[in-house]
């Protein structure tokens, strides 16, 4: 009868090497397809970045991510691999200071009215046509029926049931859609 032995030979160091290298490549790999699939949502606003930017005189870019230790200490840490602590109480205040004086940009003024105005159709039912992002205006349809036009000037909101005529404006986009004679949505 013959015997058949196994020995296990060692692998030579070059080859683990390759093999680290070749299973960091796959991580690497994996880790861009699941970000690809699913992104991360990034809890800091452009607006967060500028204000923490401005507190700690820094470009709001190279802040990576913010958050509180032991309810005592904020941690800002930067993109290039720094980290900042700060008193939590010093900091509340300091960004307190900096919102009253950081002028909006036009950006987060768009954001923040689409949010404003998304909320409004919601509530009565409608959606719209594609922004006009200059004039932040458009057009609201309800069952695919034009209902009129709405917008947002410096002054106030403001709709009109026409393409030409008089604006009525208030001060919410709620507001003005009531003005166009559309009844809020019942929950069934």
């Amino acid at each position: 009868m013959t015997y058949t032995t196994h020995t296990q030979q060692a692998i030579p160091s070059s080859s683990r090497d390759e093999q680290a290298l070749a299973q960091a490549e796959i991580y690497s790999h994996l880790e861009t397809q699941a970000e690809a699939v699913a992104p991360t949502q990034d809890p800091l606003t452009s607006r967060d970045r500028r204000i923490i930017g401005e507190i700690i005189q820094v470009e709001p870019e190279s802040v990576r991510t913010i958050w509180i230790e032991g309810g005592i200490t904020v941690w800002v840490q930067l993109v290039g691999g720094g980290r900042l602590p700060f008193d939590r109480d010093w900091f509340a205040t300091r960004v307190a200071q900096v919102k009253a004086t950081l002028p909006e940009t036009p950006l987060e003024r768009n954001e923040r009215l689409s949010d404003e105005l998304e909320k409004a159709c919601t509530a009565f039912g409608l959606y719209h046509g594609e922004i006009d992002w200059l004039s932040f205006s458009t057009k609201l349809y309800q069952d695919g029926r034009f209902v009129g036009f709405v917008g947002c000037n410096q002054e106030s909101w403001y709709s009109r049931p026409r393409q030409y005529g008089v604006n009525r404006v208030a001060g919410s986009a709620k507001d003005v859609i009531a003005l166009l004679g559309v009844r809020a949505a019942v929950a069934a």
